[in-house]
């Protein structure tokens, strides 16, 4: 199980953070300064860190400068409210993988985040940067669609349900695990968005792609 490190002092932020990351089956810890977040992060018991830039004590530019000094290879995640592209592109440049700006949407953190962890546990050189089905391929870095030779729009839930099907291809995924990997807590069970995000993709993709077994839920035909 992944261990995501939330460095983050706004107690609103954090709750929503924990939330949807243990509904999508990450264990998390939170550091609330940036001189917690350098000695939690040292402790190389985390997989990936999610920091905000504006933190007590030590801000996040610093806690960036010491990690990366240090030679910690601890994926870095940004999440700050700082949208200037003067401060993305420093973020980027001095060691973090990647720069998420508030208000930001929880999928979106969420696709980033389990692609930094994809990047990390894969031997290098030999990244998964493409998932094809049949005729149906997805590009995890540029989040594209394609059928066949024809790029499809996709919206960044129906980019992720996808990539949960074909990451289960064959098996069948019932409406509670679809909601849990994709949506996390934003919907209660007895929400119908599953069907409704269902029938958005076998419109875009192909109907024959997704099979529903009644009384069970989905699954992609292989």
């Amino acid at each position: 199980m992944n261990r995501i490190l939330i460095a983050e002092d706004e107690p609103r932020i954090v709750a929503f953070l924990e939330k949807g990351l243990r509904a999508n089956g990450f264990t998390t810890a939170v550091a609330k300064d940036g001189h917690e977040a350098v000695a939690m992060a040292n402790s190389s018991k985390f997989d990936l860190l999610i920091l905000d830039l504006g933190l007590p004590g030590q801000d996040g530019w610093l806690v960036l400068e010491e990690l990366r000094g240090r030679g910690e290879h601890l994926s870095i995640i940004i999440l700050t409210a700082r949208d200037d592209l003067s401060d993305k592109v420093a973020g980027l440049e001095g060691g973090a993988d990647d720069y998420v700006t508030k208000p930001f949407r929880f999928e979106e953190l969420l696709a980033r985040v389990r692609l930094r962890l994809r990047d990390r546990h894969l031997p290098k050189g030999k990244e998964e940067m493409v998932l094809k089905t049949g005729n149906v391929a997805l590009d995890l870095r540029t989040h594209q669609a394609w059928v066949g030779d024809r790029p499809v729009e996709l919206s960044a839930r129906e980019f992720i349900l996808v990539e949960t099907f074909i990451r289960h291809s064959g098996q069948v995924m019932s409406r509670e695990q679809l909601l849990s990997r994709v949506w996390g807590y934003d919907y209660d069970p007895g929400s119908n968005i599953v069907d409704v995000y269902v029938g958005y993709l076998r419109k875009k993709l192909g109907a024959c792609l997704i099979e529903t077994i009644r009384g069970f839920g989905y699954r992609l035909r292989t």
